[in-house]
This record gives C-alpha cells, sequence and structure tokens, in this order.
C-alpha cells in the first residue's frame, strides 16, 4: 500500500477529546511523526495542564459546531469523538460538523468508535469527498487501571466471568493507528478493528499485573449478582450494567479475537499487556 504523508508545513491536525485516554495517545503520536497538533477542547486551563506544550489549543464545542470555525483555521486532518456535552450524550451534530470541515479544507477524518452505532459515525460514512476512516478499538488496557485501588489496599482484583477473553489492546496503538490514518494515504473509506497481539483471560491479566509490580495479585470471581449489586453502589446506570454483563458474559468474537491491523497500519506490532503492566506497575503498588 502506498502511503503518502500530508505535508506539516502551514497545516495542523485537529484532535477533538484530546485530553481523554485515546486523544492524548493521538496527539504524542501525531508529535513523535511531526506533525502540528492542535486540540480542540472546551476547557483551555485543563487542557494546557495535561498537554505537551508543543500542542496548539483550541476552544471549541462539538455540540456547537459554530464554535469551530477558528479551529478548523488550517487544518488537514480530523479526529472525532461521537459523544459531546456535560452528560457525554451522542452527538447529533455530525453533518454540520462536516460541512465546516470540508469548507475549512479538511482532507481527512478518523472517528472514534463508541461502542454502537452513533449519529456522527454515520455522518461520516456517508461523506463522499472526504477521506474517512473508522477506528473500532476492542478493550482498552487501560480499563486495568479501575483495579489499582483494590490492589494497592487489599492485593486483590474482585471481578466476575474470571475466564472471559479479550484480544484487549493498547491504548497507544490506538492512537498510532488513528494518527496514521490522519496523515498518510491509503486509509480512506476504511474501518479498523484494533486488537492487541494476544488473546488473555482474566487471570492472566492479574497475573501479568502481579508479575509486573513484584507482588502476587489475588483474584476473587464475583458471581453475576454481586457484581451487579456492586456496579449498582456504584451509581452505574441500569443499560449500562446490562452492557457490561453482555461484554464480560458473552464477550463477542470481535472483542476476543486478534486482528494484525496495528502491525499493517503502523509498521510495528501491536504492544503486548505484559509492557503495558511494566509502564503502568507504579500505579499498583502501595
Amino acid at each position: 500500500m502506498n502511503h503518502t504523508t500530508l505535508p506539516h508545513s502551514g497545516r495542523k491536525v485537529l484532535v477533538s477529546g484530546a485530553t481523554g485516554t485515546v486523544g492524548r495517545q493521538i496527539v504524542t503520536e501525531l508529535l513523535a511523526r511531526g506533525h502540528a497538533v492542535r486540540a480542540l477542547t472546551r476547557d483551555a486551563v485543563k487542557a494546557r495542564a495535561v498537554l505537551p506544550e508543543a500542542v496548539e489549543v483550541a476552544v471549541g464545542d462539538l455540540t456547537d459546531p459554530d464554535s469551530l470555525t477558528e479551529a478548523l483555521t488550517d487544518v488537514t486532518g480530523l479526529h472525532l469523538i461521537t459523544f459531546g456535552g456535560a452528560a457525554f450524550a451522542p452527538l447529533e451534530t455530525g453533518p454540520r460538523v462536516l460541512e465546516l470541515a470540508r469548507k475549512a479544507g479538511v482532507r481527512r477524518v478518523t472517528v472514534l468508535h463508541g461502542g454502537e452505532d452513533t449519529p456522527v459515525e454515520r455522518a461520516v460514512k456517508e461523506t463522499a469527498d472526504l477521506d474517512w476512516t473508522v477506528v473500532l478499538p476492542v478493550e482498552f488496557m487501560s480499563n486495568a487501571l479501575e483495579w489499582a485501588p483494590g490492589v494497592r489496599a487489599d492485593d486483590e482484583v474482585r471481578e466476575p466471568f474470571a475466564d472471559r477473553l479479550s484480544a484487549m489492546v493498547h491504548e497507544g496503538d490506538i492512537g498510532a493507528v488513528a494518527a496514521v490514518a490522519l496523515t498518510e494515504e491509503g486509509h480512506g473509506g476504511r474501518s479498523y478493528v484494533v486488537t492487541g497481539p494476544e488473546v488473555l483471560t482474566l487471570r492472566d491479566k492479574v497475573a501479568a499485573l502481579g508479575a509486573a509490580r513484584g507482588r502476587e495479585i489475588r483474584l476473587v470471581e464475583l458471581t453475576e449478582e454481586q457484581a451487579v449489586a456492586r456496579w449498582r453502589q456504584a451509581g452505574l446506570p441500569e443499560h449500562v450494567i446490562g452492557f457490561l454483563l453482555e461484554a464480560y458474559g458473552n464477550t463477542p468474537e470481535v472483542g476476543r479475537t486478534v486482528v494484525d491491523t496495528v502491525e499493517r497500519v503502523t509498521g510495528r506490532p501491536a504492544r503486548t499487556f505484559a509492557e503495558w503492566a511494566a509502564d503502568h506497575a507504579d500505579a499498583f503498588r502501595p
């Protein structure tokens, strides 16, 4: 496949959700590849505090497309998320955002799949005059950070479905795939499932974390009833609890099947969970 990199001079990539788990990785990867990056944010102070100095910060809100005019100036690539606003409701503004993007001269758009069919993703796929790429990651390795408080306090992870399978992916690899699609030819009209290089059970993940921090971690398997009670106590809505039960108890094939997207798109192998665990070991130490 012939990949032609966009010229860096005078043109930028605009990243929405730039302070989020994946957005920050896209920013990091773009900078490493020598591209100028502009971060779209509703809170410039927060963004400036967490993003590298080389990143330009622009205030705007995807729920108010007309606020994006200045942020889109001199932008060639645009990364979109599918939710917005304080309540993270599905964005309904995709058509207008894309209209403004086309007028501004944007050539490439990536969208991070939000776990379900969303108006933004549909609008992107219906846009004929932009090279669009949908990035569909499976379970994030960074989700393991949710276990850190329990591991630090009690040396244990308490979860249901201990034998569930996951081809979980490093968030940095998600960012790398998006960065390539935003800046190189050959990815237009593609939907990329992004996974890690191996299929792991919950037991495998806990063992890898224990090895990385140098101290064993116990896995306490909860029943479905215990898990639901804990999630309700944490204030999760019923539809989210239903999603978790389905995703963990009956993981779809796409979530437990390794594909070679990372290596095929970026030219390097996907990172393992053991690598992720080593990089984050301190978060699991007392």
